[in-house]
């Protein structure tokens, strides 16, 4: 299930963004760094605040407040991404993850902040190519959401969304 969603979100994503994010992977392991405990740790300052800020803030790399205002920019247009898909497709919008950060809990995880985690550990680089594909995709109305799950479920063997969606 791993393989497949992360294939359908690459499935998404321009040469040069994969490229650089891929440089990003050699880079972290290059110096020891483990993006994905990086990026649950991050997200853990949502779900466990006091816990990141005492055992996890001080160990990772801190994040500039204008990569910050960068990285929610991007948030920002995705929760509304992901918000419209859950209203067109309520059945398939049900078995993804809540959707806004208010609604964390420590059991449960938002899109909103796991995408604040996985952003947080691209580099400036890919994150600022990120941003040019989202803004791109804004430009031309389409919504990340659906094309990335549109992949999903079409590697699930079906043949649309629609025929997903009656699926569930």
């Amino acid at each position: 299930m791993f393989h497949q969603m992360r294939a359908s979100q690459f499935m998404t994503w321009p040469e040069e963004l994969l490229h650089s994010y891929r440089s990003d992977l050699q880079e972290a392991d290059r110096v020891g760094r483990n993006l994905v405990t990086e990026k649950y740790g991050r997200m853990m300052q949502s779900t466990y605040p006091q816990e990141y800020c005492a055992n996890i803030a001080p160990y990772i790399p801190r994040i500039s407040a204008g990569r910050n205002a960068l990285q929610e920019g991007i948030i920002t247009v995705q929760v509304a991404w992901a918000r419209d898909f859950r209203e067109r497709f309520p059945h398939l919008g049900e078995a993804m993850r809540v959707l806004t950060t208010v609604e964390d809990t420590p059991e449960t995880t938002s899109f909103e902040t796991y995408l604040r985690g996985e952003l947080g550990t691209y580099s400036d680089r890919t994150v600022a190519l990120y941003r040019d594909f989202v803004e791109r995709l804004r430009h031309e109305q389409r919504n990340l959401t659906e094309e990335t799950i549109r992949n999903t479920v079409r590697l699930a063997g079906f043949e649309d969304l629609a025929q997903a969606e009656a699926a569930q």
